[in-house]
């Protein structure tokens, strides 16, 4: 089977994550795509997360009616920060019937040359990549890689720092979340402090 793994902090998954994600898994040639819950991304500040159960909680309430989006928490057991390399591999060894790939925005792989051990991430899996605006300068080199699919997907420009800071501000976001997800939001009053 093959796997593309979109990792995230998710907090909180929101419609873009959930578009790019279906796209991946209808359009791209993946069988399934597994929404990988990062406890702690090493490039962000912890104190401004949800505890992981909580975001995990959200993932499975997003995903749960689409049959080929899973939600897995297989980070939440391995040593923190986490790098992705060492995701890969220890993946590999729990299930190694499945083919392994990475989901990441074109922003995400300007900077792939900055990751641990990124050479021997694009040795062993394939990347798929979707389209963000960004000011950085485009990496062509790392664009052309055999390794690399580039997907005409949609543009999303949602991001969680947004939807968290409007919560904040009380302004009414729900178009932005899944339904369930809006209403887990609520009912634990997260994001309004």
């Amino acid at each position: 089977m093959k796997i593309g793994l979109y990792f995230g902090t998710y907090n909180p998954i929101h419609v873009g994550h959930l578009i790019i994600a279906n796209h991946m898994a209808e359009f791209a040639d993946l069988d399934q795509v597994w929404m990988v819950v990062t406890p702690h991304n090493p490039l962000k500040k912890k104190a401004t997360l949800l505890d992981d159960h909580h975001r995990l909680q959200m993932v499975y309430l997003a995903t749960e009616d689409y049959p080929k989006i899973k939600p897995s928490d297989i980070e939440f057991k391995l040593p923190q920060p986490n790098y992705t390399v060492n995701t890969l591999v220890h993946l590999q060894e729990k299930y190694p019937n499945h083919d392994f790939s990475l989901i990441m925005g074109e922003d995400n792989l300007k900077t792939l040359h900055k990751w641990k051990n990124y050479e021997v991430i694009l040795d062993h899996y394939e990347i798929y990549v979707y389209p963000r605006i960004s000011d950085e300068p485009e990496n062509r080199e790392l664009k052309s890689h055999p390794k690399i699919h580039v997907i005409d997907a949609p543009i999303v420009e949602i991001s969680s720092t947004f939807i968290r800071k409007s919560i904040k501000e009380g302004k009414n976001i729900q178009p932005l979340l899944p339904p369930k997800v809006w209403e887990y939001i609520d009912h634990n009053n997260f994001y309004k402090k």
